[in-house]
């Protein structure tokens, strides 16, 4: 299939890190993709060399959080590549943690600037083409800490729940326009080798996990690829854990 005729998916921040394996799922199922990291950021590349000969996909380096590169990204993403069919928002930046009454409003709109003004300055510039297409896919990725906010994380909680309430909002708005707004939560899956993982945690992660096995980034990549499908359409406002069954016994 030429890369004219394959559908176009946007993943932000998938330079490195869960991103990087979402990218090179949907370059697996057929999809054009535009790999995204920051202008500093060399690992884009590496990315694009590991999909290879398995698939489409170019660099295309932006800060999402800031609406003149937004534009550009989107307009540079459907100039080489064609228009955006899927937009995967995943990118995110430091995650502090503080006991709350030393969480600073700066420090609040620090995560909403990755999980509320990025998608909302992403969906600006990708939807109207959605729209005149009547075709679209937006998978946002949200976290279990939306649920479960462990001590010290108020800012990245709050965040992630806005992101939460601004999906099922699109969804709702879009549904007509034949887009689908969908949200996947991981749970606890480290990106690196699982024995980089310390026993301790290991062990008292596994206790709380119905399947008795620490997460994957493809599980969580198989729930973006499902949501991204063209037969996913009649799907929309939805929300899959990814968590092996661990909110069960919350």
């Amino acid at each position: 299939m030429s890369t004219s005729s394959r559908r176009v998916a946007l993943v932000t921040g998938s330079s490195r890190g869960l991103g990087s394996v979402i990218a090179r799922r949907l370059a697996e199922d057929g999809f054009a993709v535009a790999v995204n990291g920051l202008h500093e950021d060399a690992h884009a590349a590496e990315v694009v060399r590991a999909i290879g000969d398995a698939g489409s996909a170019e660099v295309f380096l932006a800060d999402i959080t800031d609406e003149q590169q937004v534009a550009q990204l989107v307009a540079g993403v459907t100039e080489r590549l064609g228009a955006i069919d899927v937009l995967v928002v995943n990118a995110t930046g430091p995650q502090p943690e503080g006991p709350l009454v030393e969480v600073a409003w700066e420090d609040h709109l620090a995560q909403l600037d990755f999980f509320v003004k990025s998608p909302v300055l992403l969906g600006r510039a990708v939807i109207p083409g959605m729209r005149a297409r009547r075709y679209g896919r937006i998978v946002q990725i949200d976290s279990e800490v939306a649920d479960q906010p462990p001590p010290g994380r108020s800012a990245y909680a709050t965040a992630k729940n806005a992101q939460i309430g601004l999906t099922r909002a699109w969804a709702r708005e879009l549904a007509p326009s034949g887009i689908t707004v969908n949200t996947v939560a991981p749970g606890f899956i480290p990106v690196e080798r699982h024995a980089d993982v310390p026993a301790e945690t290991r062990r008292a992660y596994l206790a709380s996990v119905p399947v008795g096995r620490i997460g994957d980034p493809q599980d969580v990549a198989c729930a973006v690829s499902s949501f991204a499908s063209e037969a996913a359409g009649f799907i929309t406002g939805q929300r899959i854990l990814v968590d092996g069954g661990r909110s069960l016994g919350s």
